[in-house]
């Protein structure tokens, strides 16, 4: 194949790439993953392009997105910059995702690049293809995870070398040798800076040639050659620690480390956000055993097949290797390339046991299919799909070859060419079949996940926020973005909408936002969309009230088997319980009204037949708190109970509230986060009506609801009264 046929197909299969990931990270992931750090690199992105390393939100426990390291009150990812600013490469373009494009191209090009410098160019196009027909490579080339876009530079580095070490004899005047070497060594550091593991281990099998060539012919020329590369190495390891000073202030403290101090490399105790495991070189096996099975059996080309193939062209270099000694002199060869690619293979699998995120993609070792290696597939090890798609394309070409000789052998020289077409075209056949049916599981997964996420977040497709703040429900803890990826803040949290945790602090967010529109977003059902459960969301108007004293009127839907109803009154460590007495178990539906009132430091119930049992009436509230009324329905069977958290903050005389995050719990598990009060998702019985008013010590004396001039807050009961007004 001539160079310019060879660059124009390489050419088409690149961009092809690109349109195929661009395809897929558009209309399979438009809501992101469950791997949720999609949303740190973004978040990281758009403050790289306002030239931030840190942010500084105006109440920093109302906004910590996930995986930020809090220092003071600024805060900091704890991943490396690089492949964040990759990313923001594609915003500056006109949307993030056409950095997912334009990191596919360059990945499958220089695949190609590689695999001619090591093979010839037939394998290298074969090879390309291959790793594009991937399902690991299609898959996590489409979502805003670090392992393309590390792999890119390690291919741009591998390329690099492989021509540098090839233009130390050809090139008289050593530029263009220098050049390849420079570029090497620049391309190493970046992967370095990206993810120093991963490019160590890339990197080890050319350090080892590296090593090698200068043990079997020293000179001045190779020497230069190797100190360029490792010079722009340095530069790489240079910004990496300098970077780690800037944030964690010391060079060799990586801001992961100031995360986590135990999640990092090693055996021994491991441990993250309270989840710790000890990881003992025995279990290490067992994992990177199991992960690596999954990758060679359903990550790869052809599943199988494409492992296979793989296995027999590496099969095949090791039977030549050492049949030519003149393939390990010093000048480099072909053989030697291959090599350094073979070596892949061992540094990648042996280094990966050394790392506990191994285990931690897996999930539950004795539950198959559990963890995020279930979706997204084993990405540690994406590297090693370079390789494997080479070699398997160099034993598929022996393979054709070969089938063309017998046919030349037994027919003649008329119909070797048919038959070696033939032969391509049954092995793309069963090869693509493999391919489509391993790739079926993940992408079933995704687009399910992908539906549920569409419901999930309908609220926002409905309605045009604007100059607003949203305050989301924690179901993962108290981060932003974990789970909501698509509900992040711009850098300076100044955007048209803004997004805080919901919670004790949502009034000194409101106190930071004064003049903004507030809504909560809630669901009802558990979040698990990796299970296939849906949710039933709402976007609820919320509103601040101010005065010396705030009352919380609620009446509540009582079902006709009803038998009793209690209330429980709580702040912190203190709690007052009560009995309603109303029209029970008369066989109609009815309702029961239940008054908050808070002033002077203290918080009680009131309302008709509502009356305090035991010694305490009332409950203080102090200055910054949370009053969570709960009222429980008894029946025959195990009743059901409703539950009001009102956020309130006293100040110089002042009492604030914030409308009530309301929920009916038919299951007590399900309280306190995946029970809220979407009115066309629970039954009949359960309405809810609540209002949030001002009580002033003085009659003559006006006050007034923030936001809308009322003074009163109010979410309606369904079905006696109208549709919820929050909602």
């Amino acid at each position: 194949m001539n160079r310019r046929r060879f660059r124009l197909f390489s050419a088409v299969l690149s961009l092809f790439a690109g349109g195929v990931v661009l395809l897929i990270a558009t209309e399979l992931f438009p809501y992101h993953t469950t791997n949720h750090d999609e949303a740190v690199y973004l978040q990281q992105s758009a403050m790289l392009l306002e030239g931030q390393f840190s942010i500084a939100p105006p109440v920093p426990e109302a906004f910590r997105p996930w995986f930020f390291v809090r220092d003071g009150a600024s805060m900091y990812p704890k991943y490396a910059p690089v492949p964040a600013a990759m990313f923001a490469v594609g915003k500056l373009l006109g949307g993030f995702r056409l950095s997912l494009a334009l990191i596919a191209v360059g990945n499958v090009a220089l695949t190609v690049a590689v695999a001619t410098e090591a093979f010839d160019r037939r394998t290298g196009l074969l090879a390309g293809t291959f790793l594009l027909a991937s399902p690991l490579f299609l898959v996590d080339s489409s979502v805003f995870l670090p392992y393309a876009p590390t792999t890119l530079w390690n291919l741009l580095f591998a390329f690099a070398y492989l021509r540098s070490a090839r233009r130390e004899a050809d090139d008289s005047t050593g530029r263009e040798m220098q050049g390849y070497a420079l570029l090497a060594g620049l391309a190493v550091g970046a992967a370095f800076f990206a993810r120093p593991y991963t490019a160590v281990l890339f990197a080890t099998p050319f350090i080892a040639h590296a090593g090698y060539s200068l043990w079997a012919g020293p000179s001045a020329k190779r020497l230069t050659r190797l100190s360029l590369t490792a010079l722009g190495g340095l530069v790489g390891v240079a910004a990496a620690l300098g970077y780690n000073a800037m944030m964690t202030g010391s060079a060799f403290t990586f801001p992961y480390a100031a995360f986590a101090p135990h999640d990092g490399l090693g055996f021994g105790h491991r441990e993250i956000l309270g989840y710790a495991r000890d990881y003992t070189p025995a279990l290490a096996l067992r994992a990177n055993a199991e992960v690596v099975t999954l990758l060679f059996t359903e990550w790869v080309v052809g599943g199988p097949v494409g492992t296979l193939l793989a296995v027999l062209g590496v099969g095949a270099f090791l039977r030549r290797a050492g049949l030519r000694p003149a393939d390990w002199s010093a000048d480099f060869t072909d053989a030697q390339a291959t090599a350094i690619l073979a070596g892949l293979f061992v540094s990648v699998v042996v280094g990966n046991v050394y790392f506990w995120g191994n285990l931690n993609v897996l999930g539950a070792l004795e539950v198959p299919d559990d963890g995020l290696v279930d979706t997204l597939g084993p990405y540690y090890h994406f590297d090693l799909l370079v390789p494997t798609a080479a070699f398997a394309a160099s034993a598929a070409l022996r393979g054709i070859d070969r089938a063309g000789e017998l046919a030349s052998d037994r027919f003649g020289a008329s119909r070797p060419r048919q038959v070696a077409v033939g032969v391509a075209l049954v092995g793309m056949l069963v090869i693509s079949g493999a391919t489509a049916g391993v790739l079926a599981g993940p992408v079933s997964e995704h687009a399910e996940i992908t539906a549920e996420y569409e419901d999930a977040y309908q609220p926002f497709e409905e309605r045009n926020l604007s100059d607003a703040v949203v305050f989301l429900p924690t179901p993962y803890g108290d981060w932003l973005n974990h789970p909501f990826q698509v509900l992040r803040n711009d850098p300076g949290f100044d955007g048209d909408v803004v997004y805080a945790l919901d919670g004790e602090e949502s009034l000194r967010v409101a106190t930071a936002y004064p003049d903004r529109t507030y809504y909560r977003y809630v669901y009802r059902g558990e979040w698990a969309p990796y299970t296939g459960e849906s949710v039933e969301p709402a976007l609820q108007r919320v509103r601040v009230v101010r005065s010396e004293a705030i009352a919380l009127d609620a009446t509540l839907g009582v079902p006709d088997r009803a038998t009793g109803v209690s209330a429980r009154l709580s702040t912190g460590g203190e709690s007052a319980y009560y009995g309603v007495n109303g029209t029970l178990g008369n066989g109609t539906a009815g309702n029961v009204s239940v008054g908050l009132r808070v002033a002077n430091g203290t918080a009680r119930l009131a309302g008709p037949g509502v009356a305090a049992v035991g010694e305490n009436a009332s409950v203080s509230v102090g200055p910054e708190d949370e009053i969570v009324v709960q009222v429980f329905v008894s029946d025959a069977g195990s009743g059901f109970s409703y539950r009001l958290e009102l956020p309130v903050r006293q100040a110089n005389g002042t009492l604030a509230a914030l409308s009530p995050a309301r929920e009916v719990c038919l299951v007590a598990r399900n309280c306190n986060g995946a029970a809220a009060y979407v009115p066309d998702a629970v039954p009949e019985y359960a309405g809810m009506e609540t209002r949030l008013r001002a009580v002033n010590s003085s009659p003559n004396k006006s006050v007034s609801g923030r936001n809308d001039g009322n003074s009163t807050a109010r979410a309606t009961l369904r079905p006696q009264l109208a549709t919820d007004t929050q909602s």
